[in-house]
This record gives C-alpha cells, structure tokens and sequence, in this order.
C-alpha cells in the first residue's frame, strides 16, 4: 500500500491589524478583520496580527481575531520607523514567519516575502482630497510597495489599472475583490432601528467618512433635485466626521429639514439601516472598491454610483450608474431607484452581491502569498 502523500504545514503569516486602532477604522479595517477571519477558516495557513503597542482595546466592531502581537512601539513612532529606518522587523517579534502582509499603506519593513495591499491610489488622482501629511505618508508607502513587495493585492481591476500606471508591474498584481458581509435582519429589528434612531420611512442612504472625494456636496445638490420631484423623500447620512465635511446647515428651502446625519452607528443598527433604506446612494469620485456598495447590495437595498469607476465594477448591471459631477443625473438615478422598478434592482442587487464572498477572497489571497514565497505549500 502506497503511503498517502505528506501533507505541508500551514504557511505563517503576520499580517497587520494596526487599522483596526485607529480613530476612525473604516473600510480597510472591515476588509482586515473579515479577511482574517476568512484565513482562518482555511488547513493551509496561519495569521498573525502585528500591531503597535496600545493600552487601549481596538475598535469594537472591528476586533481582529486570532492571535495579535505588539511590536512594542507606539503607533506614530513604529510608522516612522518602518518608513525611514527599516525596523522593527515582524520577524525580529514572531518567530517561523514566512510572509509579511501589509494590510494597509503602513508597511513592515521585512526579509520575508512581502504582500501589500493597495486599496486605492486616490492621493494620486486629486492630492487636495487629503491631507499634506497624509499625501506624503501614502507617496512613501506606494515608493516601498513599488520597491520591496513581492505580490500586491488589490481589491479591484480600476486599482490595478492605477498601480500600473503608478509603475508596478502587471506580474505582481492579484485583484482579489472584497466580501459581502453576510448580514441578515430579523423580523421587527426595521422597525425598532427606525423608531430608536428617529428614521424616515422613506429615505435614501448614504455611508461611508465624511471626506471631499466622497462627493457629500454633490450628493446634497441632487437631492435637492429630487427632492423638487417627490417632496416625501428624504435623506440619511451616516458616517464619522472626516475632514473636509460639507454641511447643508447654511442653506435654506424645505428640502433642508429631510437631510438627516446619524453620525457613526454600530455595525448591528448599520445593517438594520441598510436594509431599511428605499436606496443607497454612493456617488464618491473614486474608490478602491467601495465596501458601502456591496453592504447595500447584499441587504437588497438598489444602489446609485459612479460609473467607471471600482463601484461599477462592483455593481455591474445590477444597478444605476451616474456621473459624479452632474447633479441632475445623480437626481435622475435616485428617483428610478425608488420608483416603479425599485423592486427589481432589489432583486438584482441581492443576486449579484452573493458572487462576492470572503471565502474566495481568502483563497486568492492565499494565492499571492504562494506567488510572494515562490513555490507552493
């Protein structure tokens, strides 16, 4: 009897999970802690979270699972440190790593084979949407990923098209598109959400932090149009402040009093206002991927974006596409998406929204940790 054939131990990967401390965690720490936790789920590998010291948990609807190991340094100087001087190594805190995954702009410097995801280059398309400091931060970090990664990850075919022109090679780009997040609503949680936070019956949504490239002011210009079309419509804003907000609190007309901001809600009310809303709005001028569209596919909720850009690529025929600088076509798409057929982008939403899902996202990433190492496992 032959003997069956050995099977290799699982790869070890540290991963940095260092997002998930920050002020305002956003999507990339959603795609951090979903990833992980996809990873696993899998025989073949093994994750290690990396941080910064902190004396303070993480944020608590993105805590990362699995083992997380402080490399001792706060998170500014850590930063600093890896950008200019080339240490801490991960490898130096956890011993028989094999791949380093950075996760976000914030790079480990490493003699292992290195993966970096790239989630978007917007810095480079219109700096003015970010800060100085924050532009400076992202031009080193896509200089290293340029000149140290052996395989970068990003989320969508829009990005990758960006890293090339950027100056990355084609061979070392995978397109491992993001998750839907698998959310369900029970029966009464609408309305209980609805009563608590002060809810509209009808409204549009939009999500996403309060910053100039997310388009908030040409978003306002549209409903205003489409509020002139039906008067019964209003508008729901969540989010935590960025920088850069646009308020409609200096503008007049009875349009005003229907423009609500829910702040910040916790992950179990944002799903529960996803599925409540009559549709999602999401008309940024560029995204990497744009999490909040498949969120609100995923609830069945119809979806207004931005066409050529990642969003659509998410999207796909499943629903309105728009151009981010004309207002009267943002209103256009807003009122086909809760008119007569608002139940049929429903449908073609929640279709389309399961073709994505972390667990294959964590297999294509597995696959670009084998192209970094160079043999498979």
């Amino acid at each position: 009897m032959s003997a069956a054939p050995s099977v290799p131990p699982p790869l070890r990967v540290g991963i940095t999970v260092e997002q998930c401390w920050q002020r305002v965690p956003g999507g990339s720490a959603s795609y951090i802690v979903a990833l992980l936790a996809a990873l696993q789920q899998r025989a073949d590998v093994t994750t290690i979270g990396l941080s910064a010291r902190h004396s303070n948990p993480p944020d608590p609807d993105h805590v990362p699972t699995g083992p997380v190991r402080s490399l001792l340094l706060p998170r500014a100087i850590l930063y600093r440190s890896w950008n200019w001087l080339a240490a801490p190594r991960p490898e130096w805190t956890v011993a028989g790593l094999e791949v380093v995954h950075a996760a976000t702009w914030a790079i480990p410097p490493t003699r292992r084979p290195l993966v970096v995801t790239v989630h978007d280059l917007a810095f480079l398309r219109d700096p003015g949407h970010f800060t100085p400091r924050g532009v400076r931060f992202f031009a080193r970090a896509l200089e290293r990923t340029r000149d140290e990664a052996d395989a970068v990850v990003v989320p969508s075919q829009a990005t990758a098209d960006d890293c090339v022109a950027a100056g990355i090679s084609t061979d070392r780009l995978h397109v491992v598109p993001h998750g839907a997040p698998g959310w369900s609503v029970q029966p009464g949680e609408i309305a209980e959400v609805r009563e608590r936070l002060n809810l509209p019956e009808r409204f549009v949504m939009w999500c996403g932090t309060y910053e100039p490239r997310k388009n908030i002011t040409g978003l306002l210009d549209a409903f205003v149009l489409a509020f002139e079309a039906d008067p019964s419509l209003h508008l729901v804003l969540v989010g935590p402040p960025g920088w850069g907000a646009t308020s409609h609190s200096e503008r007049t007309g009875a349009w005003a009093s229907h423009v609500h901001h829910a702040g910040r809600l916790s992950t179990g009310d944002l799903r529960v206002v996803y599925a409540a809303a009559t549709a999602f709005c999401f008309p940024s001028i560029w995204e990497g991927f744009g999490l909040p569209v498949l969120e609100a596919m995923s609830m069945g909720t119809p979806v207004v974006t931005t066409r050529g850009t990642s969003m659509a690529e998410v999207v796909g025929d499943a629903g309105i596409l728009v151009a981010a600088d004309d207002p009267a076509d943002i209103a256009t798409g807003l009122l086909r998406a809760i008119g007569p057929a608002h139940d049929a982008f429903a449908a073609a939403a929640r279709v389309r929204a399961a073709d994505f899902t972390w667990e294959r996202a964590a297999g294509q990433t597995v696959d670009a940790y084998r192209a970094a190492r160079g043999t498979g496992f």
